[in-house]
């Protein structure tokens, strides 16, 4: 299983970006989709995910700002990225829970400027 993100880039704090994930190979199964970041020097933390039930989770610190969606038939996953602030600065990284491994993506850098 591969994960390809994209949709990182520099912005102004108040701006936005959208981030895209999308899940090629043997994919036999997927219990949930998400984002999570790691700020220099932080721990990996969940931002958002989303059930194969279409339940969302999202952190505290981004409730109101930023929704994830996702396109099924796709394998893709998306994070709408809205009112960014410089402490959202961090490495996205793109998680694919198949319910018995995790796979991961290379992670896309998103940085807001003051």
């Amino acid at each position: 299983v591969r994960l390809a993100e994209s949709g990182g880039g520099l912005v102004q704090a108040g701006g936005s970006l959208r981030l895209s994930c999308a899940a090629s190979g043997s994919i036999l199964a997927i219990n949930a989709m998400g984002w999570y970041r790691q700020a220099p020097g932080k721990q990996r933390e969940l931002v958002a995910d989303i059930s194969n039930d279409g339940t969302r989770k999202y952190a505290e610190s981004v409730k109101d700002r930023f929704t994830i969606s996702r396109d099924v038939a796709r394998y893709t996953v998306y994070l709408q990225m809205d009112s960014l602030k410089p402490e959202d600065t961090a490495v996205y990284y793109c998680l694919l829970d198949s319910g018995w491994s995790d796979y991961w993506g290379q992670g896309t850098q998103v940085t807001v400027s003051s």
